[in-house]
């Protein structure tokens, strides 16, 4: 079968078209913008993708080998319901459908286990951390996360293998496809405005997704917040339970986040928690979370107050340990989530020295909100006085350069894709 992935630089997208590649699958696909992650792919075996999804595109791939199945990403249908490569397929009768049915499908075929990794906050992380713990065991797994890791790739498919370990997002309510054999909840906060107009619809959503899953590892916080009974198949867990201090990594959230998978891991395996501390404790991280791109120089992918948080707490106890000051540069993601956050900012940043804001990251937009600027933001902090609107330019680099020689440490936080910050960082500052 011959599979067509629309936006295959896309960090949802881009793994599945990996692991249907290993899977056994024909696959090819298309983006509108070059970006790393593009070459990432390539330099994996995804040799057939090319740049640009105008008609002619999709039926040059179609007549080399007809494509049986169009997987899209949601910007596709988001930013244009009538776009060339939907119609293309509707012209030519090629089965169409979002990511999660491809993925049903596959786990079907080869029946695997599903372990769900969702949260408003932390899914990435710790859907890294679960892998993690099944690598250090050598344990076969299949899995899809949204970052580069160094111990693998970001999608995998391993014959052998009993579970898939997924990262389930809630955007759209993709995670609502999926019947988990056990699912982990990171944290719940409302987020995807857009999709969740209010904070009951998000609350649902995630009860929903409890629900469908067999067993279901949580916070005593999330459980009261969703306004869920303890039950059969909910593994509630402490925030202040003593074993957590025995991890030891850098961030509270970060050591909360390790906890559910060590508990997860210890519940599908029986490995004695002791030993997967161990484990943990030697994690080594993943793409853009907290990654350093050069000496005190790192890039994060915080872009909601409680990622941002989550952020800081790391931040600062690493920087306490060389007692450095923390400057911050945030790109927010994108524009229609600012005008539902703009009021949460106000303390998340605290503990940063400087912070550098910069327009937001523009993608999926409402075309009647205005743009929100960094001045109108900024105003909303706690301390306005600690941050200062600046662009993505030399005066930029400038900053950056200076605070680095000064020894600070200098996190910059961003949500975004290709052309965003972090792609910008990397431009101007690894080498």
């Amino acid at each position: 079968m011959h599979i067509f992935f629309s936006g295959i630089g896309g960090t949802a997208i881009g793994p599945l078209a990996l692991i249907a590649k290993e899977a056994g699958y024909s696959v090819s696909g298309s983006d509108k913008q070059d970006s790393q992650y593009l070459h990432y792919l390539k330099n994996k075996g995804l040799g057939d993708i090319h740049i640009g999804q105008s008609y002619d595109q999709i039926a040059a791939t179609h007549d080399k080998e007809p494509i049986d199945w169009y997987v899209y990403s949601s910007a596709v249908a988001i930013e244009n319901p009538d776009a060339d490569e939907l119609r293309f397929c509707r012209d030519n009768k090629i089965k169409t459908s979002k990511r999660d049915e491809l993925l049903n499908q596959i786990l079907k075929d080869k029946k695997l286990e599903l372990v769900a990794i969702a949260g408003t906050h932390g899914k990435t992380t710790t859907t890294a951390m679960v892998i993690w713990l099944f690598k250090k065991l050598a344990l076969p797994i299949s899995y899809s996360v949204g970052a580069k890791i160094e111990f693998g790739e970001m999608g995998q498919y391993t014959p052998s293998s009993k579970y898939f370990i997924y990262e389930a997002d809630e955007f759209e309510r993709n995670f609502l496809a999926f019947e988990p054999r056990i699912s982990l909840i990171t944290g719940v906060s409302w987020d995807h405005h857009e999709v969740f107009p209010t904070r009951e619809d998000y609350q649902q959503a995630f009860k929903e997704f409890v629900s469908q899953s067999q067993s279901t590892v949580l916070w005593q916080e999330d459980l009261d917040y969703l306004s869920l009974q303890p039950g059969p198949g909910l593994f509630v867990q402490e925030s202040g339970r003593g074993d957590i201090g025995s991890i030891i990594l850098k961030g509270l959230y970060n050591r909360l986040d390790a906890w559910l998978a060590i508990f997860t891991v210890h519940h599908l395996t029986g490995t004695p928690i002791d030993d997967l501390i161990g484990y943990m404790n030697s994690f080594p991280g993943s793409s853009r979370r907290m990654e350093e791109i050069q000496p005190n120089l790192y890039s994060d992918y915080a872009h909601t107050p409680e990622k941002i948080r989550g952020a800081m707490s790391v931040a600062l106890e690493m920087a306490a340990d060389k007692n450095q000051k923390v400057v911050v540069v945030y790109e927010p993601l994108t524009d229609r989530r600012q005008h539902y956050m703009i009021d949460y900012y106000k303390n998340c940043f605290d503990g940063a020295s400087k912070i550098y804001w910069i327009p937001s990251y523009l993608a999926r937009e409402d075309p009647a909100q205005k743009v929100i600027t960094p001045e109108e933001l900024i105003s909303h902090l706690d301390d306005p006085s600690i941050a200062e609107p600046l662009e993505r330019d030399e005066r930029l680099v400038k900053a950056i350069k200076e605070h680095l020689g000064k020894g600070d440490m200098v996190v910059c936080m961003a949500g975004g894709g290709g052309d965003s910050l972090d792609e910008w960082l990397r431009e101007k500052f690894q080498h």
